[in-house]
């Protein structure tokens, strides 16, 4: 294949229209060499210095003129640099891809390159011309009853997923005031990190993780958990059923833009079940607000995420606004984070 840039090296021209085209139409290929290199953990073995890509092929066992390759492909685009012939370091962005640091996106990285992710976006087409998802089309049965059959992938989607929180969580922190919440309830709260960080905050609040067995399951395997025992409990629920009312209000992060409108009113109202009659009750949904207009937003690539695998969708502050009535809750405001997910703030109506 051709290379991309037409003009030389290390100018500041922009390119042109075609260009931009192809940087965005090969997007994947930068996908999916990220996601080798987060795999084989090629950031943590260059975390102390430099080292040449037989190094690193050597620690890897993997084939050093691919490796290269992959590694010049990913440093023309300023993740890695080769500072020397056939000798890499780490760049900032690459930094991000280090298992030891705070804020490190490899467990997403893992995630997004991930074989079973491509499968899926090789057949986004089924979506876009049937309106169901994809990734029922390619597997057979919905993401969220395929996940309990396959633990690997399951690990792979849940650390991605923990990952994330840990990305959105500090700016959440940062412009909502949970105070006066007594229990907060994470509904489908994965390995409960959004509510660790935010008991961690308030010392006087107690939580609740509420998801699926095998999630529950794996969350209680993990040491920070197990060290919180005694102000958070893991329970089994199924949010279209029922939710447990042992709570003053309750959080979901990321989880009604899983559903469509039907669905996500359904989990709605099971959460207003679970909170009435408890006074000063709130829902709290963490979530993209979509924005109108052409203004780039993480929310708006999200959003085919959702029309790929479990069929839902983002929202704008109007949708969400129409939901919540649906459910009867009051949508009482949308409060900004320095994040790309907002808190979504409602009341029993």
């Amino acid at each position: 294949m051709s290379a991309v840039a037409t003009h030389p090296p290390n100018t500041e021209q922009q390119p042109n229209a075609a260009e931009r085209i192809m940087q965005l139409a090969t997007g994947y290929m930068a996908s999916i060499s990220i996601h080798i290199v987060a795999k084989l953990g090629i950031a943590d073995l260059l975390k102390d210095g430099p080292r040449n890509v037989s190094e690193l092929a050597a620690a890897t066992n993997t084939n050093q003129d691919r490796l290269y390759r992959v590694l010049r492909a990913l440093a023309s685009v300023g993740i890695f640099t080769e500072i020397d012939a056939r000798k890499f370091a780490l760049t900032p962005a690459a930094e991000t891809l280090r298992s030891d640091v705070q804020g490190s996106i490899r467990p997403m990285a893992i995630w997004i390159g991930d074989p079973l992710h491509f499968r899926v976006y090789g057949e986004m087409m089924h979506t876009v011309k049937t309106g169901a998802p994809t990734f029922d089309h390619v597997m057979g049965k919905p993401v969220f009853e395929y996940f309990p059959t396959d633990p690997a992938e399951s690990e792979v989607f849940n650390s991605a997923m923990t990952c994330f929180s840990e990305m959105v969580t500090p700016a959440v922190l940062d412009a909502y005031d949970f105070s006066g919440i007594g229990t907060l309830m994470d509904v489908a709260g994965g390995h409960g990190a959004l509510l660790r960080s935010i008991l961690a905050k308030y010392p006087s609040m107690r939580g609740i993780v509420i998801d699926l067995e095998h999630v529950v399951q794996g969350a209680k395997q993990l040491p920070e958990n197990q060290a919180m025992a005694h102000r958070c409990e893991f329970l089994c629920a199924d949010f279209f059923a029922a939710v447990p009312a042992n709570a003053d209000a309750i959080i979901m992060k990321h989880i009604i833009h899983d559903w469509d409108d039907a669905e996500a009113v359904t989990i709605l109202r099971n959460c207003r079940k679970a909170l009435a009659g408890k006074p000063n009750a709130k829902v709290l949904l963490v979530e993209s607000v979509i924005a109108p207009g052409d203004a780039p937003q993480l929310g708006k690539f999200i959003d085919l995420e959702m029309m790929a695998f479990p069929g839902g969708r983002e929202r704008t502050e109007e949708e969400f606004r129409r939901l919540f009535a649906a459910a009867g809750l009051r949508l009482t405001r949308i409060v900004p984070t320095n994040a790309p997910l907002w808190v979504v703030e409602g009341v029993l109506a």
